[in-house]
């Protein structure tokens, strides 16, 4: 039986490829561009948005798939996380101007603009912190600057967009990697060959 497996399309595509290739799974590359669902090595892989990736296996039309930690804390899917790949590090942070740094540790309310609304809410919800939650799809950085929010919670890699955006890193949420997730339904149904693709990555 053929494995469908779900790759994030952008920054951990390239990443997601070339542990593939390391591991001996994959023969040659798979670019990504304009065709989502391609055939290589007896696999078909769904070239899908990172956000999207927990929906397709979860729903059983992938039986893989390489999801960041930051999008599975996100979403909660009903689905087994197989193992941590170690690959897409980055990390989930509060982010806000660098005079709000000493404020921030004393609020008991705050506005925050992010695009993890269930993180942040379940983050300063255990904090005790009562929190207005700005759901944004995108340019997060600008909310503080344009006063929309107090502070920002998204993920950053090098830190780069804050510092253009005069931002600095608060606190630290979680740090997010890689994983393989699998559909529970297709454990039980494709376990060998399963079994076969999971420890050939570890």
């Amino acid at each position: 039986m053929s494995l469908t497996i779900a790759l994030p399309k952008g920054r951990l595509f390239e990443e997601s490829i070339r542990l593939l290739k390391e591991k001996g799974i994959l023969s040659k590359d798979i670019q990504e561009g304009r065709k989502l669902l391609v055939e290589s090595d007896g696999f078909s892989f769904l070239l899908v948005k990172p956000s999207d990736v927990p929906v397709y296996v979860e729903n059983g039309v992938a039986d893989l798939g390489i999801a960041g930690y930051d999008v599975l804390l996100e979403r909660e899917p009903n689905l087994y996380v197989l193992l941590d790949l170690g690959i897409g590090l980055c990390r989930i942070v509060v982010a806000g101007k660098e005079e709000s740094k000493e404020r921030y540790f004393k609020e008991t309310y705050i506005k925050v603009a992010t695009k993890y609304p269930n993180i942040a809410k379940k983050f300063f919800s255990e904090r005790g912190v009562k929190s207005k939650i700005i759901y944004l799809s995108g340019s997060v950085e600008l909310a503080p600057a344009i006063g929309l929010s107090d502070y920002i919670l998204d993920i950053v890699q090098t830190g780069r967009t804050l510092r253009e955006n005069k931002l600095v890193v608060i606190e630290e949420v979680a740090t997010s990697t890689a994983r393989l997730v699998c559909n529970k339904a297709s454990y039980r149904n494709k376990r060998d060959r399963i079994t076969g693709f999971f420890s050939k990555l570890m």
